[in-house]
């Protein structure tokens, strides 16, 4: 992708009688609008820009563009001598009737029509580059709108199966249609870097990876490479597939896997007792430990468990972190397991190739990335059936050998260590609160630990640990000497409070939020409902701020929206007083909203069975947000009453009683 050529950001609407197309410039304001219908026909035009777009090999960009704006591109330049015989009403209904064809397809699951190689207009796609085509992450354009702050988050003004009878109609879907564009315009800015290394990607290896994702990106080039070492044309590598009917667990345990706790040496033998029905695995085997005041689940994929409670280290305790290195792959590499259908030691060696450059590349080096991508994905890819690294045995081993080892880990350190307290464990890692006479002690375990499992351990330490439950925390990790220059930078961008200054050295601590906590760099698809929240407690337990102080001077509205979707059978239904009556009014599926002193009841209602709740419980009044309006902060008449009680819940959640607090400061 040239950036002297005139790329173009997309977006398509097909009603049954009038089509349009808005097409804006990637880097500057410069905007086309194409309508073929009954009050206009720009068919000529439209295929003129076409035609541009191809000699100047210009690009379109677009949101879910290769399941459909590409196809309906495809379809226009194909049928173009056909259709510039209709008026511009048939053409329209054409494309329609085109469009519903493409949308039937890809909502069984079949491939389009038109494949990527073979469409006129090459394609950026930034919802499958982020991989929102995925069931865990799927998300609309207006959901990402609500995520990343966009302005106006609208719904379709008009159904699809109306006419457009009226100027007035059509300007309020070329209206929707420009706001889409835009949005998805800040999508591919936000994109930029993972852009271009996708262009360099596909120009190194040959292989279009503009739209990929991380999971395609690994599967392209391991396959590559894996063609390579062995031989097999990529062709016949992406048929393999090791296909199972059950799976006997007592044949993947690892020999090393021992325990000398009662608890876990009952779980032992209910993994060892297990046969899994391998076309079913999800869900299929659950199993809890209470150990030591924790209650740690156990199943088919990563361990978790945690103890509620805020925890800080000082001269006698010390709150201790450590991850296993890569932990999935290196179970892999140092036990040579592959799928069974790929040569062990041809798998192992080229995922250990990948392992060991990537330890030698700085992390700014773009190639670091990369290889994390394919080791962190590989193993994903052994458990998707539409990869050539399918074999639903070859996850069970990472993954249930995986949590016994860390398992027998946390039980040598809660054995061993006088006084120790668990805190936390999760798929990879575990944090201990241990006294600080026995560092060097935990360290041995450790590293005792390593000897067995050939595993590698990093370690660090918390100053801090705000922990609600095992998917939530925040984490501010022990003082880090660092330069005078990364001192004076870092100081412009974070909190003062966070750095010290002692003997002449210069001291920086970090911090680290998860789930509900996280609303730094937090994942487009993931919901950022009221992130004054989520704010205001890293504020009170980093930095010592009230939280009613942080919501005096908190004046950004976006942090008080909340957002969410009804699909299907359900609609939202909004109650309020207009002139003194009560009217209802239903109002668009994907709603941004904010709590208010002047706002109205929003209820979620089911069309067929009359079903409602409140999207809010209690009396709380909301206020619509879909489009932005500007104004003074005070105007806005934000309710913080209702963001100073979810707060302070979340604070007194944490600190229930005196017996659960492990307050050592």
């Amino acid at each position: 992708m040239s950036n002297n050529i005139s790329h173009w950001v997309m977006d398509y609407e097909t009603l049954s009688n009038c089509f349009l197309g808005c097409f804006e410039h990637y880097k500057t304001d410069e905007v086309h609008v194409f309508t073929i219908g009954k009050l206009r026909n720009d068919l000529d035009k439209l295929l003129a820009f076409f035609q541009q777009n191809i000699t100047n090999h210009e690009w379109h960009i677009s949101f879910n563009g290769l399941n459909f704006d590409s196809q309906i591109t495809q379809f226009i330049i194909i049928n173009a001598n056909k259709l510039k015989t209709l008026s511009g009403e048939d053409v329209a209904k054409l494309i329609y009737q085109e469009a519903q064809d493409i949308i039937t397809v890809t909502s069984k699951g079949r491939y389009p029509k038109w494949s990527e190689k073979d469409l006129k207009i090459r394609q950026i796609d930034v919802f499958r580059l982020n991989h929102w085509d995925n069931p865990a992450k799927n998300s609309s354009l207006k959901w990402i709108q609500c995520s990343m702050d966009w302005h106006n988050v609208l719904d379709m003004p008009i159904h699809h199966t109306e006419k457009i009878e009226t100027v007035p109609d059509l300007q309020k879907v070329a209206f929707y249609c420009r706001n889409d564009v835009s949005s998805t315009k800040a999508i591919m800015t936000r994109d930029k870097k993972e852009i271009e290394l996708r262009g360099q990607l596909t120009k190194d290896y040959g292989i279009n990876l503009y739209s990929a994702s991380e999971p395609k990106i690994s599967k392209e080039l391991f396959l590559l490479f894996l063609a390579k070492k062995t031989g097999i044309a990529p062709y016949e590598l992406r048929q393999l597939r090791t296909e199972r009917t059950s799976i006997d667990v007592n044949k993947l345990i690892l020999p090393y896997i021992k325990f000398e706790v009662p608890e876990f040496k009952e779980m032992l033998d209910k993994f060892r007792n297990l046969i899994l029905d391998a076309t079913n695995l999800k869900g299929t085997f659950n199993h809890s430990i209470k150990y030591r005041g924790v209650e740690t689940f156990l199943g088919l994929g990563g361990v978790h468990g945690a103890r509620r409670g805020i925890y800080e280290s000082d001269k006698d305790m010390v709150i201790m972190s450590s991850d296993v290195k890569s932990f999935y792959p290196n179970l892999s590499i140092r036990n040579k397991w592959s799928p069974a259908h790929l040569d062990s030691e041809a798998f192992c060696e080229l995922y250990e190739w990948f392992y060991d450059e990537r330890i030698k590349i700085p992390k700014k080096d773009p190639r670091n990335y990369v290889y994390k991508i394919i080791l962190n994905a590989t193993y994903g890819l052994s458990n998707d059936k539409h990869s050539f690294l399918y074999d639903p045995e070859f996850t069970m081993r990472i993954t249930i050998n995986g949590q016994l080892s860390l398992m027998m880990l946390y039980t040598m350190i809660g054995e061993r260590i006088p006084g120790a307290v668990p805190i936390m464990q999760n798929t990879d890692g575990l944090e201990y609160l241990i006294p600080g006479q026995y560092v060097d002690s935990y360290l041995a375990i450790c590293k005792e630990w390593e000897d067995i499992t050939k595993l590698v351990l990093e370690h660090d330490q918390y100053q801090k640990l705000i922990v609600p439950d095992v998917n939530t925390y925040i984490g501010v990790f022990k003082d880090e000497e660092i330069s005078r220059e990364d001192w004076l930078k870092y100081q412009k961008e974070l909190p003062e409070n966070l750095f010290k200054r002692k003997d002449g050295k210069f001291y920086m601590a970090k911090t680290k939020c998860k789930g509900r906590f996280e609303f730094k760099d937090r994942k487009l698809h993931k919901n950022k409902s009221f992130t004054v929240v989520s704010k205001a407690i890293y504020d009170y337990f980093v930095h010592g701020v009230d939280p009613e102080k942080h919501l005096e001077r908190n004046n950004n509205i976006f942090d008080y929206c909340g957002q969410t979707k009804c699909q299907g059978e359900w609609k939202f239904k909004e109650i309020l007083v207009e002139n003194n009556q009560i009217v209802e009014r239903d109002i668009q599926k994907t709603l941004r909203y904010y709590i208010s002193d002047t706002g109205s009841k929003i209820l979620k209602c089911n069309k067929v069975d009359g079903r409602e709740t409140n999207v809010e419980a209690g009396t709380w009044m909301l206020k619509v947000f879909n489009l932005y309006e500007e104004k003074p902060f005070e105007e806005y008449n934000i309710n913080k009453k209702f963001y100073l009680n979810k707060i302070n819940k979340e604070i007194r959640a944490m600190m229930p009683d005196e017996q659960l607090i492990l307050n050592l400061f």
